[in-house]
């Protein structure tokens, strides 16, 4: 039957690869046999489940002789009975099956010239967001906008309707004009939701409200909803994109916008709507009586298509001859259409240029003029994918709603559990690789074939489709559904669903009805914000994902052990606490993911999870226990920490069996080592993957006889290591293949960052010579350190970050700031004794520096008057740095003085381009001085522990700078005055977010308000008492 599964497997990617339209003859035969082909790997999946059964069995009764799987004394006769029935029947059916194709000739009628599927259906399941993505060829466009939503306004709200055709890029127009400097300065609020379908207006409402306070509503109440989303409004004038709107019905968009006037009743909000549909455009001007007409989106002109193109097919480099040859035909095929551009750049880049030509004359050439252009050039950048698994992988996309942000390693571990990611043996690159690397593989192509796109925002990376592009991978999955609460869809092709997502937070009823109608054929389940009972999960027999992310229930059923052919089990954000012992005997499991969950403890059982990969979980708890003998699950590779324990099996040489691990690894308790040999039996010099280590002993201990030297010796990483962490090591000296380890390796990434954490002993770190890639270096609390060395980092020219806090014995630091020149972040601070005479030097040569974190630094002399500890900083190269030019000046400045300081370093006025000022513990200063109002550019001004501050600058003082006035968005003051309170806040007249805690009482006089605008008192005393003018604050929110 494996031979069969074969044949078969191959037939389909045949057919496939071809790309058919078949009749339906065809395709109704090609169906069937994709059943079977279900069938039989469920059957052959069954026997693969309990030849792992045996082997747990036999491992776990080790003295027991181990038989061979197929005698009588391991399978009993009821098992093999059963097993003969369906092999056998699968193998009719497979007779029955070819007879037909014989009959009616299929086997012929299946060798046809390939053809472009019918147009594919619209999309309805849409998410977007509002970050900013690179444009090209729309900046007129934007000002043209732009200018219209700043003029002023009569009207309450306005709406601007921005109309054009799929792949024309009017969602990444929003988004630069909703990422707009001078947008941020005209509204007080922004909103960005994405509609994508057509909802009831209660649902366009739980949009808005879950935009305002990241909180789905569960009531479902209009009323409720519309008073959350007044009382977040506030009177506001605001800014709301309305996103890939496909609802023309002009009563829904009347009840809309009546209801939107009368939350927000300031002059001058706007609505911005993007759309496909010119009916959809007319509805919601005429709701709202515009006078403008919608702005029609035109096509863009040939150089920036090409532009757009070029970028994407060769990547910045020459463009070579066979492209300029092609140039003016392809610009014909684009059309004017960014995405169209993007496509066939990507089409190309994964050819040989020497088929570029070809590609051109034989397909882009022969496209129908009739229809859209956008979806037939998608449909041939999908054709032309590699192999038939990489176009599994891209339409299994589909279950996630469109733009959803998707983790690059969550699809590989789904693609991996669907058994797309097999070796193919045409592509020998791949040969011998593991599934997660040609999952990665597989993450690339699709990358430069525009099917998807990568967004890094704050760090994160992660991957997205176009609408059009989730448009195409729905019409490419007929076996996925996707369902939501007001869905009215019928499911209405039974058996042939294999993948199913629910987004539903009730209905649980209807829910399990769908699921009993499906039990049999679920390859995938998704349910959102919902549940699942025991019974119900008994009957999807067989499922191979199951994701229950951020479900309600408390306690996983314990019938889930009897799901034997599940590979990914995804609990994440959810309320589960309980994981069953059952769990464990999910044999085929190779993906368990429990991040951010309430489960406390694992179960008692983990290793007998003898396919398992990858265990996404993570606790700080010190008394988590790990699960015995960890190191049998040979398979795994992603672990993110090990507790060690006392027992054998959570000794450290459990870690030495896990040889596939890679990614992050913390390893916590390393006090429990007895020595050098111990620590070397975790083998961490054989883990070749890991690229980020944190090694940790306990923090507080008895005695002083410790080990910890002969113990981080022994743990030498491998030089692959990119970050490495030490914490609570109280050795005297770090061992040499720490400065010996990015000397070991060919990589350039390597050992970027390094941090020691409470290392109390180390009385000194020596001069990291070979550090040349290092970008972080953090010192933290190391009280044994009283000098650090001027050339420590002498050979780190690409350091970017750099650390150094709550050392409380650190008197010495004279670094040469020259040898860092690619510095953007130094943070200096609570180090108490440090001398600012030996605090770094030489500002002038840190040109990218953004961040400066610094104080208090120990008083050279007696004068405890005014700032003398900061008399010896190097405040001439700062000041130097930051006016060189507005690009590379400092933009946030966190200074920390002592509580009997009575003045500011003066020479903090001289960094104008600040924008953000955050002072600490200036105790004795009683009023901000005038040169505060040279502050231009400061948005954000943060006040602690000023305990007598009782003045602001004055007034005139904040406004003599204008045009250049200081535009402080956000004031945050700890323990204010009731002088500054009543009098002083008229000199920051645009700020936004004002914070004043821990008031002390007072009888405080009460004014009126002109043009409301809120206002927040945190955690005041006595907050009845606080009443302040705040007449002037015109842009308070």
């Amino acid at each position: 039957m494996t031979q069969s599964l074969g044949f078969i497997n191959a037939r389909l990617a045949d057919a496939e690869e071809k790309q058919q339209n078949q009749d339906r003859v065809v395709q109704e035969w090609l169906k069937r046999l994709e059943e079977v082909a279900y069938d039989a790997q469920n059957v052959l999946d069954e026997l693969h489940y309990e030849s792992l059964r045996h082997q747990v069995e036999s491992r776990n009764r080790p003295k027991r002789k181990v038989c061979c799987f197929f005698s009588f004394s391991n399978i009993n006769l009821a098992f093999r009975w059963r097993m003969a029935s369906k092999v056998r029947d699968i193998n009719l059916e497979l007779n029955k099956i070819n007879k037909e194709a014989n009959r009616l000739e299929l086997v012929s009628r299946l060798v046809m010239t390939a053809a472009l599927p019918a147009a594919v259906g619209d999309t309805r399941n849409r998410q977007t967001d509002s970050v900013l993505v690179p444009m090209t060829g729309r900046a007129d466009d934007e000002l043209n906008i732009v200018k219209m939503l700043l003029r002023p306004s009569e009207k309450v709200v306005s709406v601007l309707p921005i109309t054009g055709m799929g792949g024309l890029g009017k969602t990444t127009l929003a988004k630069s004009i909703y990422n707009n400097k001078q947008i941020d300065g005209q509204f007080e609020k922004k909103l960005w939701v994405c509609v994508s379908k057509k909802v009831p207006v209660v649902e366009l409402f739980k949009l808005i409200l879950g935009q305002l306070t990241e909180d789905k509503d569960e009531v479902g109440d209009r009323n409720v909803i519309v008073g959350k989303i007044g009382n977040n409004l506030g009177g506001k004038r605001c800014l709301l994109v309305l996103d890939d709107v496909w609802d023309d019905d002009q009563a829904l968009w009347d009840d809309f916008f009546t209801t939107l006037k009368g939350l927000n009743p300031t002059n001058g909000s706007w609505c911005l709507v993007t759309t496909r549909l010119g009916l959809v455009a007319h509805s919601v001007s005429g709701a709202l009586l515009m006078e403008n007409e919608p702005y029609a989106l035109g096509r863009l002109p040939d150089d920036h298509c090409w532009s757009i193109l070029k970028e994407k097919a060769v990547r910045g480099q020459e463009e070579p001859d066979v492209l300029k040859a092609i140039k003016e035909r392809v610009i014909k095929r684009c059309d004017g259409l960014p995405l169209a551009a993007s496509v066939i750049g990507g089409l190309l880049r994964l050819k040989r240029k020497e088929e570029w030509r070809s590609i051109l004359e034989n397909r882009l050439l022969s496209l129908s003029g009739d229809g859209d252009r956008v979806m037939q050039i998608l449909q041939l950048s999908f054709d032309n994918l590699p192999s038939p698994a990489i176009k599994k992988c891209f339409a299994y996309c589909s279950i996630f709603p469109n733009d959803a942000e998707m983790e690059g390693d969550m699809l590989i571990e789904l693609w991996m559990a669907e058994g797309f990611l097999q070796v193919d043996l045409k592509n020998r690159t791949m040969v011998n690789k593991t599934m997660e690397v040609i999952g990665e593989y597989y993450l690339e192509i699709l990358l430069q074939s525009s099917l998807l796109e990568e967004i890094r925002d704050d760090g994160e990376r992660y991957y997205k489709m176009h609408d059009m592009v989730h448009d195409l991978a729905e019409s490419m999955s007929k076996s996925t559904k996707v369902i939501n609460d007001w869905d009215a869809h019928v499911v209405d092709n039974g058996n042939h669903i294999r993948y199913l997502a629910i987004d539903s937070s009730g209905g649980r009823e209807d829910r399990e009805k769908l699921l009993e109608s499906l039990s049999t054929s679920l390859h995938t389940l998704f349910i959102v914000n919902g549940d699942l009972s025991g019974d119900m999960l008994m009957k999807l027999k067989n499922l191979y994902v199951l994701n229950l992310s951020r479900t309600r229930t408390r306690e996983l059923p314990v019938s889930i052990g009897k799901l034997i052919h599940l590979r990914y089990v995804n609990l994440e954000r959810s309320a589960i606490s309980i994981l069953p012992d059952s769990l464990c005997k999910l044999y085929n499991l190779q993906t368990l993911t429990l991040s951010d969950s309430e489960v406390k403890d694992l179960p008692k059982g983990m290793r007998d999870l003898i396919s398992l990969r990858h265990l996404h979980y993570y606790t700080k708890d010190e008394e988590f226990q790990m699960p015995l003998e960890m190191g049998r699950l040979t398979c795994l590779q992603t672990l993110e920490f090990f507790n060690m324990g006392r027992e054998k099996g959570r000794r450290i040489e459990e870690l030495g069996s896990l040889k596939n691990l890679k990614g992050k690894l913390e390893i916590r308790n390393l006090e429990l080592v007895k020595d050098k040999e111990g620590a070397e039996e975790a083998k961490l010099s054989e883990k070749a993957n890991l690229f980020r280590l944190q090694l940790e002993w306990a923090r507080d201990r008895e005695g002083d006889n410790y080990n910890d030297e002969d113990v981080l010796d022994g743990l030498r990483p491998h030089p692959n290591l990119e970050e490495l962490a030490i914490w609570y090591f109280l050795g005297d000296e770090f061992p040499r293949w720490l400065m010996d380890l990015p000397t070991t390796t060919a990589l350039p990434e390597s050992a970027t960052t390094l941090q020691f954490n409470h290392c109390n002993r180390c009385r000194e770190l020596l001069p990291l010579q070979n550090f040349a890639s290092l970008k972080q270096l953090e010192i933290y609390a190391c009280d044994g350190l009283t000098n650090l060395p001027g050339d420590m980092l002498h050979s780190c020219a690409s350091l970017q970050k750099l650390e150094v806090s709550w050392c409380d014995n650190l008197i010495s630091f004279p670094l040469n700031l020259q040898q860092t020149p690619s510095l953007l972040e130094l943070e200096l601070y609570r180090c108490p004794k440090l001398k600012t005479s030996l605090t770094p030097k030489g500002f002038g040569f840190l040109t990218s520096l953004r961040e400066l974190v610094i104080g208090p630094f120990s008083d050279d002399g007696d004068d405890h008057e005014n700032s003398s500890i900061y008399n010896e900083f190097d405040w001439s190269g700062l000041i130097s740095s930051s006016s060189s030019s507005s690009s590379s000046a400092l933009r946030r400045l966190v200074l920390i003085g002592l509580p009997h300081m009575e003045s500011l370093p003066p020479q903090i006025q001289h960094l104008t381009t600040l924008t953000s000022l955050e002072l600490y513990n200036f105790g004795g200063i009683k009023a901000l001085p005038d040169w505060f109002g040279n502050f231009a550019a400061l948005k954000k001004l943060h006040l602690h522990g000023f305990e007598e501050l009782g003045h602001l600058p004055s007034e005139d003082a904040m406004r003599k700078q204008r045009p250049r006035l200081p535009v402080v968005q956000s004031f945050s003051h700890s323990r204010p005055r009731h002088t500054l309170i009543n009098n002083q806040l008229s000199s920051l007249d645009q700020i936004q977010s004002l914070t004043l805690a821990q008031s002390s009482t007072g009888n405080l006089q009460w004014h009126v308000i002109p043009n409301y605008r809120p206002y927040i008192f945190e955690n005041c005393i006595e907050p009845y008492l606080v009443s302040v003018g705040l007449k002037c604050l015109w842009c308070l929110q």
